[in-house]
């Protein structure tokens, strides 16, 4: 391998790695505010499926991330470290304000943004653009709908329990956690998967778009460390600013996230682990209360979410015309 190459593949891990940084609030914040499980031992659970998801569930989203966003003569190492460090630039910039902002997007808009410049718009495959958005756009309501739901057979069928109910939804939760941490290893692990075969296959380094086991492997490695460190910040964020969450609320929440991240995975759609947990939390303090929820942290998350694409390919864009001339 290059120095380029080696370089790449160590700046896309440390996206990996920041992934699993700041998502990490996705998966052990309302477990962790509830009480059912310790902060030590969440953050390890999450860490340890993270590392499991990757080999369970195939590669779809590597695929659709990699190979069909940006057309082949435009997937150069400019183009994709261009992406990567507005991508992370961007993680970095919301974890310090502590805002649930979306990798997912963020990268997206870094690959559009530096393909636009680099290659014109013509480079970007839109088939494959708004199979992204839709997935993108959807998770998020498939989460608050299904959290709306699930909450309100949740509350129907324990009625007229008595609290022991609570060391049911509290013990429930390793499994349901368990299950999310999984899910989201699979989706997210594969971004960074399809970005770094995008690379082998630029630099020559393989003859087609095939994801190596070690890359699988490293992938799978960087996001689970990510998330055993934990961005403390936003678990904050999730786990309490929308409105006081109990066991029942994590219980449902990790259910639902985990069902919409998962379908998504396996069907090869790239959804924001950030938008579909925030959104399942919204649906399932609604499904109690519509006052429940303090919805002024709700529009500054959507706020954050508006501005990922745009911000980060403004950044991607900025990025290439650097990484262009340093690696020419």
């Amino acid at each position: 391998m290059s120095p380029t190459l080696i370089a790449f593949i160590a700046i896309a891990l440390a996206f990996d790695f920041l992934n699993g940084f700041h998502d990490s609030a996705n998966i052990v914040a309302t477990m962790i505010s509830s009480r059912a499980m310790s902060p030590r031992r969440a953050m390890l659970l999450s860490a340890t499926a993270h590392f499991i998801g990757p080999f369970l569930f195939g590669v779809a989203v590597a695929t659709t991330i990699g190979h069909e966003v940006v057309q082949p003569h435009a997937s150069t190492i400019p183009v994709v470290m261009a992406a990567l460090l507005a991508a992370i630039t961007w993680n970095l910039i919301t974890w310090l304000l502590g805002i649930p902002s979306s990798s997912s997007h963020a990268l997206v808009g870094g690959l559009v943004g530096a393909t636009i410049v680099g290659h014109g718009l013509d480079a970007v495959q839109l088939p494959g653009l708004v199979k992204i958005i839709t997935a993108l756009l959807i998770s998020p309501l498939a989460g608050l709908v299904g959290g709306y739901a699930l909450m309100k057979l949740v509350l129907f069928l324990a009625r007229g329990a008595s609290p022991r109910i609570n060391w049911f939804f509290k013990r429930s939760q390793t499994i349901t956690a368990l299950a999310l941490g999984l899910s989201h290893g699979a989706n997210d692990a594969q971004k960074t998967m399809g970005i770094i075969t995008m690379g082998l296959v630029a630099s020559g380094a393989l003859t087609q778009f095939q994801v190596p086991l070690w890359v699988i492997a490293a992938s799978a490695s960087a996001i689970s460390l990510g998330t055993g460190v934990g961005g403390w910040r936003i678990i904050r964020t999730l786990g309490g600013k929308f409105y006081k969450i109990r066991p029942v609320h994590s219980f449902t929440a990790q259910i639902t996230s985990g069902a919409v991240i998962l379908g998504a995975a396996l069907l090869g759609g790239p959804v924001s682990t950030t938008q579909v947990v925030s959104s399942a939390i919204l649906g399932i303090g609604s499904a109690e209360r519509l006052s429940k929820v303090r919805w002024g942290v709700a529009g500054s998350i959507v706020t954050a979410w508006l501005l990922t694409i745009p911000a980060s390919g403004l950044l991607a864009a900025l990025a290439y015309i650097v990484v262009r001339h340093l690696i020419a």
